[in-house]
């Protein structure tokens, strides 16, 4: 005997429609009802009848009348709604933040709070990321957000299915399973909140924000390789603008690639990683600093290099040579042509760009052209701002479930 439909859910054909209607709004950043009609392939009626429940749901809004091309007749157009977001929360070997996305794309709200995470039980991280997460939601609410759901993204491997951090070596963590943890940072979301990759994160926010969605470099950056630089380097691999985290989610993991077979101990257990040269400890350690945080260390070693020291310079210098090393390995291997890099790497663009330039050219010549290696403008925010998109998505994925 067929299984009873669940109450206030729609068919499966409808379930999918809806999608392609949501997806082709926020594809365009807005559409009327006859471009959408026009560019999915569906009937007017059919579109018209499926706004109107995306209407009442409050995932959408109607805007002023504009001209959809059809004879000049004027259309309504239909934007997702500014007043629905999704919560991001981040926990960093240096730092936890928290933001807010609204479902426009608009970063509303962020906090960030400096704090050596290094070693700490997640019992004792997680209730200040729970009290952070309700400041957030709170904020949301002033500005008239309504948080459907949220992400919380780590540098570390995760298992999304089964909300557990496989192994976050620089944390201290593995196997931590986080599934009644989650729930906590947004108890009332109807969507709930799932966990990620801190560098997967980053990647698809420079794919959605960032040199991805610049008009004058995405044709060249559908496919390219994320570079996350914090006290671990991280990476994500995003493949014909899609991220491809590969069979068990753990693809991309650049800093962990060996570039000096007699290198020092890594905190993965291996000899001679990209980390262990190119992440912030060996950085700050190569240019004679003592590590205090993260802010002060940074501002530091800026003005050092921008003084000629040499001993931040020959650590900078290093750092760029063995990024290139690994990058050009990479590349090879996942056969894409562009790089983006973040975090720390960024911030040194100025001193780390000339280096990791000529160890490209030395390693790999014309692999990747020079219009091609690029660093990101999004600042910390780039992994909040990629969980936090990443959950709008998966909300509008499944908007049936809004559906009265």
């Amino acid at each position: 005997m067929p299984a009873t439909p669940s109450p206030g859910r729609v068919g499966d054909v409808r379930r999918q429609n809806l999608a392609l209607v949501l997806d082709g709004i926020q594809g365009n950043g807005g559409a009327t009802r006859a471009q959408l009609a026009a560019e999915s392939g569906l009937t007017k009626a059919s579109v018209s009848s499926l706004v109107a429940d995306l209407l009442e749901s409050g995932l959408v809004l109607e805007t002023s009348v504009t001209r959809d091309g059809e004879r000049g007749r004027p259309g309504t157009g239909l934007v997702l709604n500014p007043a629905r977001g999704a919560l991001a929360a981040e926990i960093n070997v240096d730092y936890l933040a928290v933001g807010v996305l609204d479902f426009a794309g608009k970063l509303v709200f962020h906090e960030t709070l400096e704090r050596h995470n290094r070693g700490s039980r997640p019992s004792d991280i997680l209730p200040l990321l729970v009290a952070m997460a309700q400041r957030a939601a709170a904020k949301a609410a002033d500005a008239g957000v309504e948080l459907l759901g949220g992400e919380l993204t780590v540098p570390g491997l995760v298992d999304t299915e089964h909300n557990v951090v496989v192994a976050a070596p620089n944390l201290g963590w593995a196997d931590v399973g986080l599934s009644e943890e989650l729930p906590r940072l947004l108890p009332e979301a109807p969507f709930g909140v799932t966990l990620s990759n801190e560098a997967n994160s980053a990647a698809l926010a420079e794919l959605w924000f960032g040199h991805g969605a610049d008009h004058g470099t995405r044709d060249r950056f559908r496919d390219f390789l994320y570079i996350s630089g914090e006290v671990g380097v991280g990476g994500g691999l995003v493949m014909a603008s899609q991220l491809f985290d590969g069979p068990q989610g753990h693809a991309g993991e650049i800093g962990h690639v060996v570039v000096h077979p007699d290198g020092p101990l890594c905190a993965c257990g291996g000899h001679g990683c990209l980390e262990t040269f190119a992440g912030q400890d060996a950085i700050y350690s190569a240019a004679g600093m003592d590590r205090d945080s993260t802010t002060r260390h940074t501002a530091h070693l800026l003005q050092l290099a921008h003084d000629g020291d040499e001993l931040a310079g020959s650590a900078v210098e290093q750092a760029g040579r063995y990024l290139g090393i690994a990058v050009a390995s990479t590349a090879r291997v996942a056969n894409i042509s562009a790089v983006v890099l973040g975090g720390h790497f960024a911030v040194l663009e100025e001193w780390i760009a000339p280096a990791l330039r000529r160890s490209l050219d030395h390693h790999a010549p014309g692999l990747i052209p020079e219009g091609n290696l690029a660093f990101s403008g999004l600042g910390q925010t780039g992994a909040l701002r990629g969980a936090a998109a990443t959950s709008v998505r998966r909300i509008l994925s499944q908007a049936y479930e809004l559906i009265p």
